[in-house]
C-alpha cells in the first residue's frame, strides 16, 4: 500500500469510530435517561457508569460472535464488496461513513431520538443501489428487508410490552412513590433507595445490550472499511488451519448429501446451494490456510459461501424436513460461514472505546425529549423502569437473533407506551417529529449516499 492509501485508510477508519462515538451520545442517552431525569444518579456519575457497562457489553462480542455485525456487512452487494479496490472502494466507504455520521449529528443538534442503526443501514443500501445502478447490475435487496423487519417490529414490542410491564407493576408493586414524577419531590431529593436501584438497574442492562447490539453496527462498518482496503488480509479468515478446514469439508460434504436427496434434489434452492458448496469444496481442499489462497481465489470464496449459505437459509424452510436435518442445515451455514466472517480483536476494542467515550457527551438534549416531551406529564419513575427493562430485553433477544435494532426507537415507544397505560396521554408534536425522523432516515440517507457515490466514485464503474 501506499502512503495515499493507507492515509485513506486511516481516515475511514477514523471516521468509522466517529459513527461510533456519535452513536454514543446519540443513542446511550436514551439509557441514562430515566437515571438522571429521576435524579438516581448525577449525571456525570450516570454518564460514567453507562459508558463503562457499553465498553463491556461491546468487549462480550469478543466471545460471542458477531451476527449483527455481518447483518451489516451483508448489506453492501457481495460483487460490490470483493471488486471494491482503489478509488471506487474508498469513495465508497467516504460515502457511507460521511452520511451516516452528519445525518446522526443533525438530529442529536435538534435533539431528536432519531436511530443509528437506520442511518447506517440507509447508507449503506444507497451506495449499494447505485452501484448496481451504475454497474448495470441487480442489487439483491433481500438482506435489506430482512433488516428492515426487525427495525420496524422492535418499536411495535417497545410500546405493547413496555405498557404491559407498568400495568403488572401497578397492579402487583403496592409503593405509591414508585408512580410519582420528579416534579412532585423535593427538587435535590432522589427517588427511594428500591427505586434507585430499580432504575440504576434497568440503565445497566440497557447500557449493556445497546453495546453488545449497536456496538456491532461499528464493528461491521469498520470491516467494511478493512474489506476494501485491505483485502490480502481480511477478505477470508486468517485463524482458518488444516484442522479447522479439515472440519469444515467434512460438514461441507455431509450437508451436499442432504441437498442432493433425490426429494430435494429438484428444488431450484438445494440445487443452487450444491453448485455453490461443490465450489467451495474445490477451494478449500489440500489447503492448509485460507490466506494461502491468490486474492482472486480469495474473493471468489467469500462470494461462494454467501450464496451458499444463503441458499441453504431457503432449504431449511422447505416441508418435511426433520429436525436433525434442519439443525445439520444451520450448522453447514455457520461452518461455511465462519471462513469469512471473523473479527479482529483490536477493531472490537477500539469499537468499545469510541462508544463507550462519546456515552459521556452530549446526554442532556435527548434526556429532556424523553423525560418531558413524549408524554403529557413528566415521566416517573415506574415508566422509566418498564420502558428501560423492555428495550434491555428487546436489545438482547435480538442480539441472539443477530438482528440490528434500534434503542432509540425501542426505548421512545416503551416510554409512550407507559404514557397511554398511565392515562397520562402522550404529546403528539414530538411523537410527530419522532415519526417524521423514523420515516426521512432510510430515504433520506440512501438518497445522500448514493448521490455522493456518484459523484465521486461514478467514473471508476464500467
Amino acid at each position: 500500500m501506499d502512503f495515499t492509501t493507507i492515509s485513506l485508510l486511516v481516515l475511514c477508519l477514523v471516521i468509522a469510530l466517529g459513527f461510533e462515538f456519535v452513536n454514543g451520545f446519540h443513542d446511550t442517552a436514551n439509557a441514562v435517561a430515566t437515571v438522571i431525569y429521576t435524579r438516581s444518579l448525577k449525571p456525570t456519575v450516570a454518564v460514567l457508569w453507562s459508558g463503562m457497562v457499553n465498553f463491556l457489553g461491546v468487549i462480550s462480542v469478543l466471545g460471542a460472535g458477531a451476527g449483527v455485525a455481518f447483518k451489516i456487512v451483508g448489506l453492501i452487494p457481495t460483487d460490490m464488496l470483493v471488486g471494491a479496490s482503489g478509488a471506487m472502494g474508498i469513495w465508497m466507504l467516504l460515502s457511507i461513513l460521511i452520511t451516516a455520521v452528519l445525518w446522526n449529528l443533525a438530529t442529536w443538534f435538534v435533539g431528536l431520538p432519531a436511530s443509528s442503526s437506520h442511518t447506517l443501514i440507509g447508507s449503506i443500501t444507497g451506495v449499494g443501489i447505485t452501484w448496481g445502478i451504475l454497474a448495470h447490475k441487480d442489487v439483491n435487496l433481500e438482506k435489506f428487508y430482512d433488516t428492515l423487519k426487525g427495525l420496524a417490529v422492535a418499536p411495535l414490542i417497545g410500546f405493547c410490552v413496555a405498557a404491559l410491564i407498568f400495568l403488572g407493576m401497578k397492579l402487583l408493586i403496592k409503593r405509591p412513590e414508585l408512580f410519582q414524577s420528579p416534579e412532585n419531590m423535593d427538587d435535590h431529593a432522589p427517588p427511594p433507595w428500591p427505586v434507585r436501584l430499580l432504575l440504576i438497574g434497568t440503565c445497566t442492562g440497557v447500557s449493556y445490550a445497546h453495546g453488545s447490539n449497536d456496538g456491532q453496527k461499528g464493528i461491521g462498518l469498520m470491516m467494511l472499511v478493512l474489506i476494501a482496503l485491505m483485502p490480502n488480509q481480511f477478505t477470508v479468515s486468517p485463524n482458518f488451519n488444516a484442522e479447522k478446514i479439515a472440519s469444515t469439508l467434512s460438514v461441507v460434504q455431509q450437508v451436499e448429501t442432504l441437498v442432493e436427496r433425490p426429494e430435494l434434489a429438484k428444488d431450484e434452492k438445494a440445487a443452487e446451494a450444491d453448485k455453490r458448496l461443490h465450489k467451495i469444496q474445490e477451494l478449500l481442499t489440500n489447503r492448509t490456510t485460507l490466506t494461502e489462497l491468490p486474492l482472486a481465489s480469495q474473493a471468489e470464496l467469500r462470494k461462494e459461501v454467501l450464496k451458499a449459505a444463503s441458499a441453504l437459509k431457503k432449504v431449511a424452510k422447505t416441508k418435511g424436513l426433520s429436525t436433525d436435518d434442519k439443525e445439520l442445515l444451520d450448522k453447514g451455514q455457520k461452518e461455511i460461514k465462519a471462513t469469512v466472517e471473523f473479527v479482529t480483536p483490536w477493531v472490537t476494542v477500539a469499537v468499545a472505546i469510541a462508544l463507550g467515550i462519546g456515552t459521556m457527551f452530549g446526554w442532556k438534549r435527548i434526556v429532556v425529549t424523553v423525560g418531558e416531551k413524549i408524554g403529557k406529564a413528566h415521566l416517573n419513575y415506574g415508566q422509566g423502569a418498564a420502558a428501560e427493562l423492555t428495550a434491555m430485553l428487546t436489545i438482547m433477544a435480538a442480539d441472539r437473533l443477530a438482528t440490528p435494532v434500534s434503542t432509540t426507537h425501542i426505548l421512545s415507544s416503551g416510554i409512550a407506551g407507559t404514557m397511554v397505560a398511565n392515562r397520562s396521554g402522550i404529546q403528539a408534536k414530538t411523537i410527530r417529529n419522532i415519526l417524521i425522523a423514523w420515516v426521512l432516515t432510510l430515504p433520506v440517507t440512501m438518497l445522500i449516499s448514493g448521490v455522493l457515490f456518484w459523484l465521486t466514485a461514478g467514473r471508476y464503474i464500467h
